[in-house]
């Protein structure tokens, strides 16, 4: 089991920025691929960016790309997700998701999400 916990979220004017923070905990060692997917009110949820182990390699939605940055650091167990130049539609509950592989064995993890919310 993985447990996800993000942070990070809030209100800010359009144009600024927010840095977005999930950390793992559990059975972090079967973690691998760990991305960052939003859910507007009434769409569906969408991937935003994904990040591989190593963390050298990284893909985003085309919506966010050159403005959001995926990052991880693996000593502290956390995924990241900045987050510049902000648009009103950016607006969302963030969700933190996580691959494993246990065994040979692949499951998914999702964190409780952090609301967004970008002013025009």
């Amino acid at each position: 089991q993985v447990q996800l916990v993000e942070s990070g979220g809030g209100l800010v004017q359009a144009g600024g920025s927010l840095r977005l923070s999930c950390a793992a905990s559990g059975s972090i060692f079967s973690i691998n691929d760990m991305g960052w997917y939003r859910q507007a009110p009434g769409k569906q949820r969408e991937l935003v960016a994904t990040i591989t182990t190593s963390g050298t390699t990284r893909s985003y939605a085309d919506s966010v790309k050159g403005r959001f940055t995926i990052s991880r650091d693996n000593a502290k167990n956390t995924v990241y997700l900045q987050m510049d130049s902000l648009k009103p539609e950016d607006t969302a509950v963030y969700y933190c998701k996580a691959w494993t592989n246990l065994n040979g064995q692949g499951a998914s993890y999702w964190g409780q999400g952090t609301q967004v919310t970008v002013s025009s």
